[in-house]
């Protein structure tokens, strides 16, 4: 190895780098700040604009982009033609590359889109039987002890490298394609790349045999994000700071979160946020991602107590979201269970002395003001992956159709209870029929392969509960044997999407039962 070029926005190691190369005896070519940095530590380096003979133009849109750099990256050490180019040319081959890429993430502009960063990791990339590429500082320590132990690295490692520098210039590079237009926006785009980080590798999947990881969205920040101090749902000063989302998260206390905690997560976190419009403490429990008891309270104490009675078996072993900080109060009705997580924007310190004791039980504070839900959704199928954007359509009683029965007044407690209602089932999975009163779930079918059975579950777990009640249901009822069995029941109103050739069956037996019966005209399947 006779030369390396080093030309990095993150100068973490590259003094170590650039010193233990020069003591190998290799030359050493440098840009701008990088060539400061290495001069200022004592290292001999040598300009690139001596090298190619241009200084930087257009205020540093251009530097390393020129013949100089990119031929001698380019060329195949094995190719007599190219080597014979290079002499011709009066240019060294570079053995070596050491880039990483303008902070184009923390301060999102055209002026920090690299353009030479990527040309150079690419080219080298590309070389990568000739040229040892670098695009992280964690590569540095163990390449430069490979080298000082043999002189080289081996084929694979050379080729594991030009992965990695391919991987984070395509990141990058979908990072700049979200900024321009986000995917979320707009036409669906031809391509659509994700940039993703993995964060962690979990200890498994949803089974033991199941490799899994967590990987978080590369994508610029916000002018908002990172600024100012999180609002009253951090709590008291001392209490812990909320992550900004989910997937950011880190357990206050616990073990690490697994796959399935995370799901069972999200599903708890998007469900209670979707109580917010109440303007009450909320609670919500979940197991495999769906709902088991939900409930609003006067306080977060009465919320968790009124969500854990609703299915006091199921919420074994769940995870339980709340949208309120935890007191010490919730503390110690949430201390006498066990559950796998708590989700809430955060938690007093005397809560959490409190939750000390569960030394496994994992608790996370989330920032009320991030995402409930990535906009797209993805799901792979055989060869493909299926793209849809989150389901976050409001829920508006307004815009609501009476069709059968008494019209119930605005602000009225059974008009409150539907929209309660209406916002929980469309987080269970299809089929869903959810029996709720006074702000709480009585009961919930859910993932039925039809609906009755789906309204059968949720009745029969409501039981005599269910006279004065509503219910609601994800899709429409295909017959009128919903509505039937509901009335029966002594439910007083329904809420469901309607539309359904068969909504007469249903209207009848509602206005036989003095049933009101509303249709919203959207639908929320959650398969």
């Amino acid at each position: 190895m006779r030369r390396a070029l080093l030309s990095v926005s993150d100068k973490r190691g590259i003094v170590e780098l650039g010193r233990g190369l020069a003591e190998m005896g290799v030359e050493l070519l440098s840009t701008g700040g990088t060539a400061r940095a290495l001069e200022a530590a004592g290292v001999a380096v040598r300009r690139v604009e001596e090298v190619t003979g241009w200084g930087e133009m257009l205020q540093g849109r251009v530097k390393t982009l020129h013949p100089a750099v990119h031929a001698a990256l380019l060329a195949r050490r094995g190719v007599e033609a190219d080597l014979e180019e290079l002499r011709r040319a009066g240019i060294e081959p570079i053995d070596l590359v050491a880039v990483n890429l303008y902070p184009f993430l923390r301060q999102p502009s055209p002026e920090q889109i690299d353009i030479g960063g990527p040309a150079m990791l690419r080219a080298a990339a590309k070389n990568w039987s000739s040229v040892i590429v670098l695009s992280d500082p964690s590569q540095y320590g163990p390449v430069l002890e490979a080298l000082s132990a043999s002189g080289d690295l081996e084929p694979e490692r050379r080729r594991s490298l030009a992965a990695a520098a391919f991987r984070h210039v395509a990141v990058y590079d979908a990072a700049v394609a979200a900024w321009l237009e986000p995917p979320a926006e707009g036409e669906w785009p031809e391509e659509l790349p994700f940039g993703l980080r993995r964060r962690a590798v979990l200890r498994y999947g949803e089974n033991p045999h199941q490799r899994a990881a967590l990987y978080v969205e590369v994508r610029p920040r916000t002018g908002a994000e990172g600024e100012g101090e999180p609002d009253v749902s951090a709590g008291e000063a001392g209490a812990p700071r909320p992550a900004p989302s989910l997937a950011e998260a880190e357990p206050l206390q616990g073990k690490p979160l697994s796959y399935n905690n995370l799901q069972d997560a999200q599903a708890a976190w998007r469900l209670v946020r979707d109580l917010d419009p109440h303007g009450l403490p909320a609670a919500a429990a979940v197991k495999h991602a769906t709902p088991c008891g939900v409930a609003l309270g006067g306080s977060l104490a009465e919320a968790f107590a009124r969500a854990r009675d609703a299915d006091p078996v199921s919420i074994f072993g769940g995870v339980v979201a709340l949208n309120r900080p935890v007191d010490a109060e919730t503390a110690r009705e949430l201390a006498e269970l066990f559950l796998e997580v708590v989700v809430a924007p955060g938690y007093l310190p005397e809560a959490l002395e409190r939750l000390r004791a569960k030394r496994n039980l994992r608790l996370l504070a989330l920032d009320p003001r991030g995402p409930v839900a990535a906009p797209l959704e993805l799901r792979p199928v055989a060869g493909g992956l299926l793209v849809q954007e989150a389901d976050l359509a409001p829920a508006d009683p307004a815009a609501w159709r009476l069709a059968a029965g008494p019209g119930l007044p605005p602000g009225s407690p059974l008009l409150a209870d539907l929209e309660f209602a209406w916002r929980v089932v469309r987080h269970a999975r299809s089929n869903a029929i959810v029996v709720a009163r006074e702000g709480r779930t009585l009961g919930i079918g859910a993932g039925q392969v039809n609906r009755i059975d789906a309204a059968r579950q949720a009745l029969e777990r409501a039981g005599a509960a269910a006279r004065g009640a509503v219910l609601a249901s994800d899709g429409f009822f295909p017959f009128g044997d919903v509505a039937e069995a509901a009335a029966r029941a002594g439910v007083a109103a329904i809420v469901e999407p309607g539309g359904s050739v068969r909504d007469e069956e249903s209207i009848r037996a509602c206005e036989a039962a003095g049933v009101s019966l509303y249709f919203t005209g959207v639908r929320h399947f959650r398969h």
